[in-house]
C-alpha cells in the first residue's frame, strides 16, 4: 500500500484491498472475509462501512481504480522527457510491463475484471464500470489535447488507447509474455503522434 496506504483508515484500506484482490482473483473469488484480512481490518467493520454488502464494496473498488488510473495520467505526462501522445501511451503500458517483469502475470485491471464478470447483469456494476472508464478516459483526452491533439479527436484516441491497453494486458496474461504490450506501443505510437495538429 505504501506510505499513503499506511495513513488510510479501515474503510479506505478495504476498498484498496478489494481492488487488489479483484485484479488478481476476479470478483467471484474475492470474498468479504478475504478483503478484511488483506486490509488488516476487523471483519465486523465490513457491515458498518459497506451496508450494501459485496456489491457496494466491488463498486467502490472499481470507482477507486478508475480514479487512480485517471490521476496517473498527469504523473505520466510530467515524467516524460519528450512529451508526445506516443510517449504517454508508452508510459501507460510500461507500468504493466514493469509489473509483469517484476512480479509475474497474476494481476490485471480490476475495472476490466468487474466488467467481464458483472456488467452483463446490468444494474450498479455496469454503471460503476462505465463511470470508472469515463473517469480514466476524460483526463487522458485532456492530456492528449495538451500534447497537441485536436479536441475533436482526443476522446476517440483516449478510447483507443485504453481499449488497446486493456486488450494487451489480457493477451500478456494469457501468454505470460510482455510481447503484446511491446507490440501495441510500437504499432499505436505512430498513429497517435500523427494526430498531433501541425504547429501554426
Amino acid at each position: 500500500m505504501g506510505e499513503a496506504g499506511a495513513r488510510w483508515g479501515p474503510r479506505e484500506r478495504m476498498v484498496f484491498s478489494a481492488a487488489q484482490l479483484i485484479r488478481r482473483d476476479g470478483v467471484a473469488a474475492t470474498g468479504m472475509r478475504e478483503v478484511a484480512a488483506h486490509a488488516g481490518a476487523p471483519r465486523g467493520s465490513l457491515q458498518h462501512y459497506f451496508p450494501g454488502g459485496k456489491e457496494q464494496l466491488v463498486n467502490e473498488a472499481v470507482g477507486w481504480a478508475g480514479r487512480y488510473a485517471g490521476k496517473r495520467i498527469q504523473r505520466f505526462v510530467a515524467s516524460l522527457d519528450e512529451p508526445s501522445p506516443s510517449a504517454l501511451f508508452a508510459a501507460m503500458v510500461a507500468q504493466w510491463s514493469d509489473e509483469y517483469a517484476a512480479e509475474g502475470f497474476a494481476g490485471g485491471c480490476p475495472v476490466a475484471a468487474v466488467t467481464v464478470e458483472c456488467a452483463a447483469a446490468g444494474g450498479s456494476a455496469r454503471e460503476a464500470v462505465a463511470a470508472a472508464f469515463t473517469t480514466w478516459r476524460e483526463p487522458l483526452a485532456e492530456a492528449l489535447v495538451g500534447l497537441g491533439v485536436p479536441v475533436v479527436r482526443a476522446e476517440a484516441l483516449a478510447t483507443l488507447m485504453i481499449s488497446t491497453l486493456e486488450g494487451a494486458i489480457i493477451l500478456a496474461r494469457a501468454e505470460k509474455d510482455v510481447r503484446p504490450l511491446r507490440t501495441v506501443v510500437a504499432e499505436l505510437g505512430p498513429l497517435l503522434d500523427a494526430a498531433v495538429a501541425p504547429a501554426a
